[in-house]
């Protein structure tokens, strides 16, 4: 397979450089017209107050052995790539960041009419924005994505997603970068997204399926790696209510890394750095959810499960290394 460099936020990166990466977290999501009309909401303590404590948050990371992280925070989640920039350039971590649309139906109605235009005129109005943030960078920050985020929910592949992966699909397809999702494992939704990407001529081994860590279901999370499909245990922390506890996921992955799918895992917590979405109050709540949790805890945890040196090393460093190098289009 011919590959090639990883874009992040200080510029491309050869895949090998990538070291451990946890490959789905938020680090800086705020709506910009709260940002606008209430700032005490988006800064609770201020802007640059937010800036400081994110990035020692995480140099925090760093220091705790991770290199690289993916922030999948996208249209309808409140990506800021000015702040990503901002803070990357006083933490010496990667950052590799995502284009697409989060929403379990339809986007917002500023994509919905722009779509609606761009079909009259024969064209995907998805698709030019999500490959223009690949190819041409974001904004005038000069980032380029280096991976597409697109979500199914509950409700399985809506009018509104549908069309949505069709287009992350198609992006994928010409530009040579993975997708990775947002799905609901109790309804079996990765398997329906890697049908639909399968249908669009998407190499699925260049697929995460996310969330899969909050099913105990290994028949499940089985099928869609026996796609070649990644899963992401991804949510390492975040407790929630009908979702699996820190040591119900460590067994699962020892399970599946004893059945030899090492190659096919990749981990991360979703944590939000920074966010107007959420409050103190609700964080709270959750105390290990943290993107230290997993070299700090669920490493060590893991290896006490059984699982080996070597497949610590696949699931934090190979995968997400082979994952995030970019594909020519029509390489084998």
């Amino acid at each position: 397979m011919t590959t090639g460099a990883t874009a992040t936020v200080r510029g491309t990166r050869a895949p090998e450089a990538l070291g451990r990466t946890l490959m789905h977290e938020h680090v800086f999501a705020v709506s910009a017209a709260l940002a606008n009309d209430r700032p005490e909401l988006a800064f609770p303590h201020g802007r640059a107050a937010a800036i400081d404590a994110t990035v020692a948050r995480l140099q925090e990371v760093k220091d705790a052995g991770i290199d690289t992280i993916v922030d999948v925070t996208v249209f309808g989640h409140d990506r800021d790539i000015p702040a990503l920039v901002e803070i990357n350039e006083r933490v010496d971590l990667n950052i590799v960041v995502a284009t697409g649309f989060y929403t379990e139906d339809l986007p917002s109605k500023t994509f919905e009419i722009r779509q609606a235009l761009a079909r009259q005129r024969g064209r995907n109005f998805y698709v030019d924005v999500f490959v223009a943030d690949i190819v041409d960078g974001i904004g005038t920050t000069g980032v380029h994505a280096g991976i597409i985020k697109c979500v199914t929910g509950p409700e399985g592949l809506t009018r509104g997603s549908k069309g949505l992966l069709r287009a992350a699909a198609i992006a994928a397809r010409e530009t040579g970068v993975p997708i990775t999702t947002h799905s609901d494992p109790h309804t079996r939704g990765g398997l329906e997204q890697l049908d639909l990407f399968a249908a669009e001529g998407v190499d699925l081994i260049r697929v995460v399926i996310g969330h899969s860590g909050d099913t105990t279901d290994t028949d499940y999370l089985k099928a869609v790696m026996d796609t070649g499909a990644t899963i992401a245990s991804d949510r390492f922390g975040y407790d929630l209510p009908g979702t699996p506890a820190t040591p119900e996921r460590v067994a699962v992955i020892a399970d599946l890394c004893a059945q030899g799918y090492a190659d096919r895992i990749v981990v991360s917590h979703d944590a939000m750095l920074h966010t107007d979405w959420l409050d103190a109050d609700y964080t709270a709540m959750f105390p290990r959810w943290t993107p230290t949790y997993i070299p700090t805890e669920v490493v060590p945890a893991l290896r006490d499960a059984g699982v080996s040196e070597a497949d610590l090393q696949q699931i934090l460093v190979h995968n997400p290394a082979r994952l995030l190098a970019a594909v020519a289009e029509g390489a084998s």
